[in-house]
């Protein structure tokens, strides 16, 4: 009787256990998914994506934060799913009342800037956990006819394994890993001083467009002038009505200037509003002039300040060193991965007491097995691929920095051509053009010249004064995408988010 007990309670706790493992993974599978509202941050704790982003360092060596994000009053807000928070529409648009103002309103709110963090934090906590072993297993299997054997009926079995990588190939992938999360931080910072870059160009450009329909609104007031002096010569006898016809002609064509300055105007300030997330329509304000651009340094120091700050290459420099763990990995593939395991066989204690054998005595046994690599083109083809991935980053990082010393001179030039051409409009061409616009005003007042000379005059100073002002927006531009190149500000009063990688 103590012998059937015995085999009946084995049997019991061996199918309890299989129905509870089983009940346990149906349980854990019908749980709701929440990982898409969690970003998991490079600490070691975790992180709701409404937070700010993290400060100081991470899990990965040497992982710095940039430094827009050192506080959280500056840092990106990240609203997801997992928080309360009130949809957009809902949410007045964010006000800017200078460039400064818009800047920091671009690095808060740009959402390609959000997902560029999203992703670094993505590659940072894959490089925790990258070189950690695979999970153990376990398993259990139970005889539908037992196995009957001298010792007892063999009803059913555990096994457990664990995988062993070979551990050298675990630490290049994590080597690898974490190279790839420094590039990805080095792009989010690449990211912002491009985001800061269009703000500029774009607040510099509704500047020009601002004090072009200014221009083009003040040379109505001329024509009407004009008009009402040819109006005058007319009643007098002293000029044909051709003459009016030729300045109400120009009246139009000025009408459709304006009208193309106030439709670029439209569209340049829907692209700074989409750069800060704002409505399209936001309106925004523009300063009455701009500060003097100051003289930038040499090209040597500006391509040394490059080499130096400039974060997209240190992105790719950073993935060159990924790709060369990479070929490290793809060497160490050849090596073998060694599995232990061990089993356990549930026996009855069913048999009659027997001098040869334990009856009832469970057996168990430990194993191993290696495996082994075999099919040398496969692992060849994986290094070869390695290695061409490797050459093609490096020559990548200097295909990037030949194009940034290309950059950086040619905005030299630019800012240089930009400043002499706005220098000598202001200070010899619009004058000269003003004197003779007044002369031959005075002397078609007098009879002496033709109105045909005056429309030409003050066709000329238009032309000459939205020059000027697209000439000193051409210098403000070429100077911030200078500052974006460099990779640091070359203006101590606005310095930009990011000065190193």
């Amino acid at each position: 009787g103590s012998l059937m007990l015995t085999s009946a309670w084995k049997s019991h706790t061996l199918a309890g256990l299989f129905v509870t493992f089983c009940v346990g993974c149906a349980h854990t599978n019908a749980l709701p998914r929440t990982d898409s509202a969690i970003v998991r941050s490079p600490a070691s704790a975790p992180q709701v994506a409404g937070s700010s982003p993290p400060a100081g360092r991470s899990a990965v060596s040497n992982f710095v934060q940039p430094a827009a994000f050192k506080s959280a009053d500056s840092g990106p807000v990240f609203v997801s799913k997992a928080i309360d928070a009130p949809s957009p529409e809902t949410l007045p648009p964010p006000s800017a009342s200078s460039l400064g103002e818009l800047e920091q309103l671009a690095l808060d709110q740009n959402p390609q800037l959000r997902r560029l963090y999203q992703e670094y934090l993505a590659l940072a906590a894959r490089s925790r956990y990258v070189d950690k072993l695979p999970d153990p297993k376990i398993g259990v299997n139970v005889f539908g006819n037992p196995l009957e054997t001298a010792a007892g009926s063999q009803r059913a079995n555990l096994n457990v394994s664990q995988m062993l990588p070979w551990l050298g190939r675990l630490n290049a992938e994590q080597q690898s890993a974490c190279f790839q999360a420094l590039a990805a931080r080095a792009d989010f910072a690449a990211e912002q001083l491009r985001v800061v870059a269009e703000v500029r160009v774009g607040w510099y450009r509704l500047y020009v467009l601002d004090k072009q329909i200014e221009t083009a609104k003040a040379n109505q007031s001329l024509l009407g002038s004009l008009t009402d002096i040819a109006n005058a010569r007319i009643a007098a006898g002293a000029a044909s009505q051709g003459d009016v016809l030729a300045a109400t002609l120009e009246l139009s064509q000025l009408e459709e200037r304006l009208y193309a300055l106030q439709r670029q105007h439209s569209a340049v300030q829907a692209e700074l509003n989409r750069l800060t997330a704002r409505p399209a329509n936001t309106p925004v304000a523009v300063a009455n002039s701009l500060p003097p651009a100051p003289t930038p340094a040499s090209f040597d120091t500006l391509r040394s300040a490059a080499l130096a700050a400039q974060p997209e290459l240190a992105a790719a420099q950073l993935r060159t060193q990924a790709t060369r763990w990479g070929v490290e990995v793809a060497k160490l593939n050849r090596r073998p991965d060694l599995m232990l395991s061990a089993n356990y066989y549930v026996t009855d204690d069913n048999r009659p007491p027997s001098n040869v054998v334990n009856v009832g005595q469970d057996p168990w046994a430990i194993g191993a097995q290696i495996s082994v690599p075999l099919g040398s083109e496969k692992y060849d083809a994986m290094r070869q691929e390695a290695g061409w991935r490797h050459l093609a980053a490096h020559n990548s990082a200097d295909d990037l920095v030949n194009r940034y010393e290309s950059r950086i001179l040619d905005l030299l030039s630019e800012i240089q051509r930009a400043n002499e051409t706005a220098n000598l409009y202001d200070s010899t061409i619009i004058p000269q053009a003003r004197q003779t616009l007044r002369a031959d005003q005075a002397a078609y007042t007098n009879g002496t010249v033709e109105f045909d000379r005056v429309i030409r005059d003050y066709r000329n100073l238009l032309t000459l004064e939205l020059g000027y002002h697209t000439a000193v927006g051409d210098r403000a531009i070429a100077f911030a995408r200078l500052c974006q190149a460099v990779g640091s500000d070359l203006i101590a009063a606005n310095p930009l988010p990011y000065v190193g990688p």
